[in-house]
C-alpha cells in the first residue's frame, strides 16, 4: 500500500511530501525544510516508515533544504538534480532516471526554466506528480534569476507535465494561499500563465512584468542549498534535549518511556495533572510527584502573573503524568506556553508505567 503525507512549513509556504511502500518500509521524503525535519522524523518512526532518500526539486532560494539533516539523523541519501551546481549529494539525478521505494517508484523529469537544475517527479503510475516551482496552482515559478528562462519553462510545463494523464494531480513546492493540490485538466485550462490558448511569447511577456522581488532568504538558502542544506561550522543545528532520553512525537511533543523516568525520577520535577481522587486511586501515583489537577493549570496559565506553584522551577525539566498520557500532553502545551523549556509527557501514562511494574505510592498492589 502507498503512503502519502502532504506536510506544511509556514514560515517558507513550503509543502513537503512523503511517499511510502508499507510493504517494504522505505519512503523517500520530497523538498524536507531543515526547521522541520524532527517532525518529519517522528512521522516517519510512527509510522513504521525508513527514510532512503530525500529528493529536492530544485535549489530553492526561500528555506534551506533538509536533506542534509535528514541524512545525518535518518541515514537516508541525497537526491538532486546533476545540472543543479549543488555539491554534497550522493545520487546526482538526470532526466528520465527512476527513484525507487520499496516496489514503487518516481520517474525523474526535468523541468529547467525557474532554475537550470528543477525536476519534477512521477508517481509510476501517474497519478501523482510533484512539480516543485515549475508549475504551481494557477501559477509558476518566476524567470527571473538562477538561470531563469521564461522560454523553457513554457517548454517544460507543456512538455513534461501538462502532457500527463487529465486526472493525474499535481503538487507543488509551495503554495500562498492554502490551497494544497490541483490537477493537469485544471492547470491545462485555468492556469492563467500557461494555460488556455496561452503561447510561448504570451507567456514571456506575463514573466517579464512580474516586477518581483527578491526572496528574503536568497542570501541564506542560496549557499546552502548548493551544499544540499549542510550548515557551515558556526551554524547552530537543532540539538535534542540532553536531559533525559525523549522522543520527539509527530504532534509536536517531547515523550520520555517509563523506564527512562525511572532512572532520572530523583533529577527532574513530576507534576501529576489528574484529579485529586485519581491521585490515590487503584493505579496510585509515581514517588515524590506533585499533584496540580489539569485544569487548576489551565486556570493559573490564565491569570496574568499568577505563580503556578512556588514550588515548581522553571528551569528544572518537567515531566507530566496522567492516567494515559493525554491529559498530561496539554499540560506539558500549557507549561511550555508558561516559560518552562524543558518539558516531557511520560508515554502512556499511569497505565503503562504499571504495565512496566515501576514502583508507585498508594495504589492496588
Amino acid at each position: 500500500m502507498l503512503v502519502f503525507r502532504q506536510l506544511f512549513d509556514a514560515a517558507s509556504s513550503t509543502y513537503t511530501y512523503l511517499l511510502g511502500d508499507t510493504a517494504s518500509g522505505e519512503a523517500l521524503v520530497i523538498d524536507p525544510v531543515f526547521e522541520q525535519v524532527r517532525r518529519d522524523a517522528a512521522l516517519l518512526r510512527e509510522l513504521g516508515l525508513r527514510a532512503v532518500a530525500t529528493l529536492d526539486t530544485h535549489v530553492h532560494a526561500d528555506h534551506v533544504t533538509g536533506a542534509w539533516l535528514m541524512r545525518q539523523r535518518c541515514g537516508s541519501r541525497i537526491a538532486v538534480s546533476a545540472a543543479s551546481g549543488a555539491v554534497g549529494a550522493d545520487r546526482p539525478l538526470a532526466h528520465g532516471e527512476r527513484v525507487a521505494f520499496g516496489g514503487r517508484h518516481l520517474e525523474v523529469r526535468a523541468t529547467p526554466g525557474h532554475t537550470d537544475g528543477c525536476l519534477s517527479f512521477v508517481l509510476d503510475d501517474q497519478s501523482l506528480a510533484f512539480t516543485g516551482d515549475a508549475l504551481l496552482i494557477r501559477g509558476c515559478g518566476r524567470t527571473d534569476f538562477q538561470q531563469g528562462s521564461a522560454q523553457r519553462l513554457y517548454r517544460s510545463v507543456h512538455e513534461q507535465i501538462l502532457s500527463l494523464p487529465s486526472a493525474c494531480l499535481l503538487y507543488p513546492a509551495h503554495d500562498y494561499r492554502g490551497i494544497s493540490v490541483t490537477s493537469v485538466a485544471e492547470e491545462r485550462r485555468y492556469n492563467p500563465r500557461l494555460g488556455g490558448d496561452v503561447n510561448e511569447a504570451d507567456f514571456a511577456g506575463y514573466m517579464g512584468n512580474l516586477g518581483l522581488p527578491h526572496p528574503k532568504l536568497i542570501d541564506i538558502a542560496l549557499p546552502a542549498n548548493l551544499r544540499c542544506g549542510e550548515p557551515q561550522a558556526a551554524t547552530p543545528t537543532q540539538a535534542d534535549p540532553d536531559w533525559a532520553p525523549l522522543t520527539f512525537t509527530f504532534g509536536g511533543l517531547w515523550e520520555i518511556q517509563p523506564p527512562s523516568l525511572a532512572e532520572c525520577a530523583g533529577r527532574v520535577q513530576i507534576v501529576d495533572v489528574r484529579e485529586p481522587a485519581e491521585f490515590d486511586d487503584a493505579l496510585g501515583h509515581l514517588p515524590g510527584a506533585r499533584l496540580l489537577p489539569l485544569a487548576q493549570l489551565a486556570a493559573r496559565i490564565g491569570e496574568r502573573g499568577a505563580q503556578l506553584d512556588p514550588e515548581l522551577d522553571p528551569p528544572r525539566p518537567v515531566v507530566t503524568v496522567c492516567r494515559s498520557g493525554a491529559r498530561s500532553a496539554q499540560a506539558a502545551v500549557l507549561l511550555q506556553k508558561a516559560g518552562f523549556g524543558r518539558v516531557a509527557n511520560l508515554a502512556g501514562g499511569m497505565l503503562r508505567w504499571r504495565a512496566e511494574g515501576l514502583a508507585v505510592e498508594g495504589g492496588a498492589a
